[in-house]
């Protein structure tokens, strides 16, 4: 037995049971990876997937016990690694953070900012996607840290670090009717087309629960995962709009009106979402401590380590 095929066969589960994909990830080839899963087989004296002649088409049971413990090993062995990097020089690296286009855009440039400027020879990488897709890549090592409102809290594998709360606003044309409702409400919105987030986006299911709870049926006329392109149409007069507060900026957004609606919806909680037990350069604590200066190493060492998985606001 040995890491190698540990990696084979979490990568071929990766990959849909498809050989020849997982072995052009591997770059290998994909007589060699059949070659070393039948092996491992062998000498564990079970099968780990279920075969159709060539083809593998499932899982065994026991496979998938092997699969969980593989899963285990290769990341304490990539912990290691990050030991061994640690010590060898604290002040460089690589960091990559997971997060939707809401906060790469509004709130992450003044932390990225603040810490290039704090370790300057660490490598920062932003990857955006919906909610689900960022915690996607965390629990498969393309990046170290998820920020994001929503479905972090539906991977048992992740730790949940509240880091802020936020609300919503309606957005419309300066003249827009909406804007002289005093006080705003659920009713009057609905009386117009709607503008707003995906249904995987920036806290769309409080939105969704707002109107339900009011016995509305909102007029949703186009969702998007992106505030500028919320804001973009409701510029052209399609409907009003309702987004992240932190999404409007009275210099920026000057085309637009803008009302607060926090007080028609339950506020959101941004999370950052860590690996458990996963080994954390100190830098990935700086930069942590410097999106909620709340989270301090020890908190987050203790959440991740398993004590608990959220410290509170």
């Amino acid at each position: 037995m040995n890491i190698q095929q540990l990696r084979y066969i979490q990568e071929v589960a990766r990959r849909g049971l498809n050989v020849s994909d997982a072995a052009d990830a591997l770059f290998t080839s994909q007589p060699g990876v059949s070659k070393q899963i039948r092996l491992l087989e062998s000498e564990l004296g079970i099968e780990i997937f279920v075969r159709h002649g060539k083809r593998l088409v499932d899982i065994t049971e026991p496979g998938r016990a092997v699969l969980a413990i593989a899963e285990r090993v290769l990341h304490d062995l990539g912990n290691l690694q990050q030991v061994g990097e640690e010590f060898a020089n604290e002040a460089s690296g690589s960091l990559s953070i997971a997060t939707t286009h809401t906060q790469a855009r509004y709130v992450l440039p003044r932390v990225v900012r603040d810490f290039m400027q704090r370790y300057p020879q660490v490598r920062l990488s932003l990857h955006q996607g919906n909610p689900r897709q960022v915690c996607e890549m965390v629990l498969d090592g393309t990046a170290d840290i998820a920020i994001a409102t929503e479905a972090i809290a539906d991977y048992d594998d992740l730790v949940m670090l509240p880091c802020y709360q936020w609300n919503r606003c309606v957005v419309a044309t300066p003249r827009h009717p909406i804007l002289r409702e005093s006080p705003l409400t659920l009713e009057a919105i609905a009386r117009y087309p709607i503008i707003t987030y995906d249904d995987a986006f920036t806290g769309r299911s409080h939105i969704n629960k707002a109107f339900l709870g009011r016995g509305l049926k909102p007029n949703v006329v186009l969702t998007a995962i992106d505030s500028d392109v919320i804001k973009k149409y409701v510029e052209l007069d399609l409907g009003v709009g309702i987004l992240a507060r932190m999404a409007y900026d009275s210099e920026e957004d000057r085309k637009l009106g803008m009302a607060d609606a926090s007080h028609l919806f339950e506020s959101s909680t941004t999370r950052i979402g860590l690996r458990r037990r996963a080994w954390l350069r100190a830098y990935v604590y700086a930069f942590i401590e410097g999106f909620a200066p709340h989270l301090t190493r020890r908190m987050v060492e203790t959440a991740v380590a398993g004590g608990g998985t959220d410290p509170g606001l």
